[in-house]
């Protein structure tokens, strides 16, 4: 059948076992604390920081109020990834927020997520870093002005075929490019830190006298600065998407958490004292590109290594969410929520092709018809949304089930806290400016009945969408994997 239930493994990690005459794809645990919390640094630290300080002060109204949301951010992703940490040791599987509402709330309100997040949410992400990395990566080329949209949009989905390409070809390749393109990213905003450092030192620091002048006060302002400053903490949540992978996951899940979200939130915090150091708040709000004006200002002729830095990290971040956007079909297959081709992994390449493809298209889409803060402002809301879902499910777990073992508990007034943010960041730019892209979203969502009833309730598969499954088998050279069952 096209959808049904199969034990299946995400090929990030495979073995080969010949012995029964057949080949089987198993998964192992062979993530640890390090990799663990490379993982998480290295999707954070992308495409945001260079991208979203410029709309935090913009919708804030000044650079004091603008560095309380960068920490706000910092704090909420910190009190969200603990409250995660608890549900991944309760639910020791992958698949994120997916396995979590699936095994809480049920099958329903689990394929709405994983409908919204495989066609929309997860492309969205990829095209928002991929249109980061093309402002980054072409701003030389156009020296004091900006640069053409169709310019931007072309090396963006250039950029996606580079790395669909790199993810089908090779597993181990994908993950060396992102180790690499993790340390690149680090070094960018050390220089960038230590150049803020210097300027401060040296008594630049108008852009911080009378700082809380001209604060924003309306709700829906602060929730959109909110949605473009926790864009750049998006990633937070990502080691709860390889739980089976993890070595004992109910100590390295925590501990990665709280090592490499604290380095984060500091990093950012400095960066963004640098770049108000080095420009004054009108000069930023004017930048195409931050990081680029700032290398501009303080290193002179040596200003492209600021934007080959930014545009290698962005494309290390581009890499880590693509490498793992594949893993809520996957799960999703297992389970009988998606087309069963997503579920399937290249025979020699062991890469999860098909899921790559698709969403190597959708990113492709969202490029053409969108843009940079439209993609973040509608990734935000759903994301969010299904974030509150998520954590009401482990206060409910909390409340009704504390005899459940769990090697980790988080204090129950922290998911309290994540609860009342993410109630806060879906309701305030509806309540303050309602959008019609908002309704359309949440029609979206919805929409996805119409597939649930009679493709998983009632479980009918179509005669012609199994043919067209096993053509695009032979076509894909792609084969079922099965779940280790240790």
């Amino acid at each position: 059948s096209t959808m049904r239930e199969r034990k299946t493994t995400d090929p990030v990690h495979l073995s080969t076992d010949l012995s029964e005459g057949k080949e089987k794809l198993r998964l192992k645990r062979e993530v640890g604390l390090i990799s663990s919390v490379s993982l998480i640094a290295g999707t954070m630290i992308g495409s945001g920081i260079f991208m979203s300080p410029e709309w935090v002060l913009h919708h804030m109204g000044n650079p004091a109020s603008s560095l309380l949301v960068w920490a706000a951010c910092g704090l909420l992703a910190m009190f969200g990834a603990l409250s995660y940490a608890e549900l991944g040791t309760i639910i020791k599987e992958s698949g994120g927020e997916y396995i979590y509402i699936l095994r809480i709330f049920g099958s329903f309100p689990a394929f709405l997520f994983a409908y919204t997040s495989v066609i929309l949410v997860r492309p969205a992400g990829l095209a928002a870093v991929c249109l980061s990395f093309a402002e980054y990566a072409i701003a030389p080329f156009y020296p004091g002005c900006s640069s053409p949209q169709v310019a931007i949009k072309c090396t963006a989905a250039a950029c996606i075929l580079i790395l669909t390409i790199i993810n089908c070809l090779n597993v181990r390749l994908a993950t060396s490019v992102m180790n690499i393109f993790t340390a690149a990213k680090l070094l960018a905003l050390l220089v960038i830190v230590v150049g803020g450092l210097v300027l401060l030192a040296k008594g630049q620091t108008q852009s911080f006298q009378n700082g809380f002048q001209g604060t924003t006060a309306g709700i829906g302002a602060v929730g959109v600065a909110f949605y473009q400053g926790l864009w750049s903490y998006d990633g937070w949540n990502n080691l709860n998407y390889v739980t089976e992978e993890l070595k004992k996951p109910e100590v390295t899940l925590p501990r990665a958490l709280m090592i490499a979200i604290p380095l984060v939130t500091c990093l950012y915090l400095l960066v963004n004292v640098s770049y108000l150091a080095a420009m004054t708040p009108s000069e930023l709000l004017s930048s195409g590109a931050v990081a680029v004006t700032w290398g501009d200002k303080v290193l002179g002729s040596w200003a492209w290594l600021i934007s080959l830095s930014v545009a290698l990290s962005t494309f290390g971040s581009s890499n880590g969410t693509f490498f793992s956007g594949g893993r809520v079909c996957y799960i999703a297959a297992r389970e009988g929520h998606m087309p069963d081709i997503l579920s399937m992994a290249h025979v020699r390449c062991l890469t999860p092709s098909p899921a790559l493809l698709f969403t190597s298209a959708m990113s492709l889409i969202m490029i053409i018809s969108g843009n940079f803060t439209s993609i973040v402002n509608f990734f935000s809301f759903i994301a969010w949304l299904f974030y509150g879902i998520t954590i009401s499910g482990l206060l409910y777990l909390k409340i009704k089930k504390p005899e459940l073992p769990r090697s980790y508990k988080v204090p129950i007034i922290i998911p309290i806290i994540v609860l009342m943010a993410a109630v806060y960041l879906v309701l305030a730019p509806i309540i303050d400016q309602p959008q019609m892209e908002i309704l359309y979203i949440v029609l979206f969502i919805f929409s996805g009945v119409v597939f649930y009833f009679p493709l998983v309730h009632f479980k009918y598969h179509p005669h012609f969408l199994q043919k067209v499954t096993l053509h695009l088998q032979l076509l894909l050279e792609v084969a079922p994997t099965t779940k280790d069952a240790n």
